[in-house]
């Protein structure tokens, strides 16, 4: 694997769109630039930073990619933003069914036009890691 990092994207990526979500663009980019890192637009990232809800108070979020979105083309539209405090709630449930979460993802959004959260969102908002990246990689699936 070769590396495809300039720092002059990086910084300008973060001028764009702040450090956090200027970082976590630019990353995803270069993740989905490498077909053997993911297929067909595959694989999800994910950012744990704060986020103002409509009462100026800024709250603890989970920025995921949006399902259908494609990492090597990423825009802060493809990161929608989730309640993380409510999501590290579900962890207490003994099961959840693939509707009923992809309800609790939906209706825990900060914008309820917002794209449909990765259905891997809830793995996300569990590892404590504030930059998550979860990739199908072709050796990988290969295993």
């Amino acid at each position: 694997m070769q590396s495809r990092w300039s720092d002059a994207d990086a910084r300008a990526a973060c001028e764009r769109w702040g450090d956090a979500l200027g970082s976590r663009i630019y990353t995803s980019r270069l993740l989905g630039a490498d077909p053997a890192l993911v297929l067909h637009g595959g694989g999800n990232t994910s950012l744990k930073d704060a986020h103002e809800n409509a009462l100026g108070e800024a709250v603890p979020a989970l920025f995921v990619k949006a399902s259908g979105f494609d990492l090597a083309a990423l825009e802060p539209a493809g990161l929608p933003a989730l309640d993380l405090s409510y999501l590290l709630r579900l962890r207490a449930l003994a099961s959840l069914s693939d509707a009923a979460m992809v309800n609790e993802l939906r209706t825990h959004l900060f914008d309820h036009a917002a794209g449909t959260p990765s259905i891997e969102a809830l793995v996300h908002a569990w590892i404590p890691a504030r930059f998550v990246d979860h990739t199908h990689a072709d050796a990988i699936l290969a295993l």
